[in-house]
């Protein structure tokens, strides 16, 4: 039986004026270029899960639409982003009218299933390595249930699959991932990560993590490495522990995290030392009052405001650069705000900058309380849900202050001026760090 596995990927801006500036996810690129897609793990990992009398292959759904033709399959298995999910349910259909049964997993089916058993005939919610053997095994017997709801049911990461990373084309990517932990201990309230697939944080052994950064390796000897965490570093003795493994591999990596890796000089001197070139910490706000209540369990982020200059000098100063994100349209945010994040990113000396629009996705508690205030423009506009794309009322200026406010931002972050700013102020953090490394040989010498 041939199972064909489908990422939705390739995710832009729905503003074609925000898509010519170059705004697309994971980032922010330079004008007229696009960076390349990540390729979808959890659809690799589900591969690797995968009994070997199934043929399995794994297709990128930009590749479907230029060739105009669906892979041939006898199950067409569907992973996709909130805003692809209208697209992820034509290409469902297209499927079902030829006779090909459809399951659908992921962050968006999990949240709101309801809506995607309309237009698939099989639904996986919560975490698919709990459910997938399930869903092969009743396939198998022709008798594929409508809903496999494994919410509630928490996978061990420890038993947790080799990805068949050797089922991509390396040279199509810039970056493969790796899973080394899920969950995050911080409640945003803006937060659709994994947060909403498991109850609890949990780690993936060393041991396998190493095993999955050479498979990698196997197919791109010196690769680029994204962690694909919702908050790696969370449980600092596990992350060290995972770093000086990985400092003999030969590997450059990126990851998200938050700023408190800037208080264990420790991890940042590990950090460098296994090639990290690079951290996404979501600032969200330069303000006070924009980050008030903002992480719901202890308003965690409005407490570390203070710190938060000197944890990106501190991050920089170790060679590793620090890409600040920044939501815009928080109901702290005002029309000044856009003046305020521009001159914190100046003042910071951050060497690269992210910027996004508040963005209400379905099963958020963001999501939830904008609707019971009617602060939706189009509820359920998913195409919309792309970190860039204005679909709330903002509080303290309207929807079309927000859009034209960000995209001036946009226009003047990602200048080329701004662009050489930011690279001179890194590179004067990196002196700094150098200058500090070398008082302290001279001062044990």
């Amino acid at each position: 039986m041939k199972i064909a596995l489908i990422a939705m990927s390739g995710l832009r801006a729905f503003n074609p004026e925000l898509t010519r500036l170059g705004m697309t996810v994971p980032g922010f690129v330079e004008r007229s270029k696009v960076i390349a897609s990540l390729p979808s793990l959890s659809l690799l990992t589900l591969a690797g899960l995968t009994p070997e009398r199934f043929e399995v292959s794994y297709h990128e759904v930009a590749d479907i639409r230029r060739l105009g033709s669906l892979p041939q399959c006898d199950l067409a298995a569907i992973s996709t982003y909130t805003a692809q999910a209208k697209e992820a349910y034509e290409l469902a259909g297209r499927y079902r009218e030829a006779g090909v049964p459809t399951v659908i997993g992921g962050l968006h089916a999990t949240l709101i299933p309801d809506e995607a058993l309309r237009y698939v005939d099989c639904v996986v919610a919560g975490e698919g390595e709990v459910a997938w053997p399930r869903v092969l095994a009743d396939f198998e017997k022709g008798r594929l249930r409508r809903f496999y709801d494994a919410r509630g049911e928490e996978f061990d990461l420890a038993q947790a699959p080799m990805p068949r990373f050797d089922l991509l084309e390396p040279e199509r990517y810039n970056r493969l991932t790796v899973q080394t932990q899920r969950g995050c201990p911080w409640r945003c309230e803006f937060c659709a990560a994994s947060i909403r697939l498991t109850s609890r944080y949990k780690v993936k052994p060393v041991a396998k993590l190493i095993a999955e950064v050479r498979e990698i390796k196997k197919i791109w000897p010196r690769p680029y490495i994204e962690f694909a965490d919702d908050n790696t570093f969370v449980n600092k003795s596990h992350s060290k522990a995972l770093l000086r493994a990985l400092a003999a591999e030969d590997v450059k990596w990126f990851t998200e995290t938050d700023l408190s890796v800037a208080e264990d000089e420790e991890l940042l001197d590990l950090m460098r030392e296994s090639g990290c070139a690079q951290v996404l910490i979501g600032f969200e706000s330069p303000t006070a009052v924009a980050l008030e209540g903002l992480e719901q369990r202890s308003n965690w982020k409005r407490r570390k405001l203070p710190f938060y200059e000197e944890a990106i000098r501190r991050v920089q100063s170790h060679g590793i650069a620090v890409d600040g994100c920044f939501v815009l349209g928080l109901d702290g945010d005002t029309l000044a705000t856009f003046d305020a994040v521009e001159e914190f990113v100046y003042d910071s000396g951050l060497q690269q900058v992210q910027i996004t629009v508040m963005t209400a996705f379905p099963g958020t508690p963001l999501y939830q309380r904008l609707e019971a205030e009617g602060r939706l423009l189009e509820p359920g506009a998913w195409e919309k849900t792309t970190l860039f794309d204005v679909n709330i009322r903002p509080k303290q200026m309207s929807a079309a202050e927000l859009e034209r406010g960000f995209l001036e931002l946009g226009l003047r972050l990602y200048s080329a001026e701004a662009k050489n700013r930011r690279t001179a102020n890194f590179r004067a953090h990196v002196r700094e760090g150098r200058c500090r490394e070398d008082a302290r040989v001279l001062e044990y010498a």
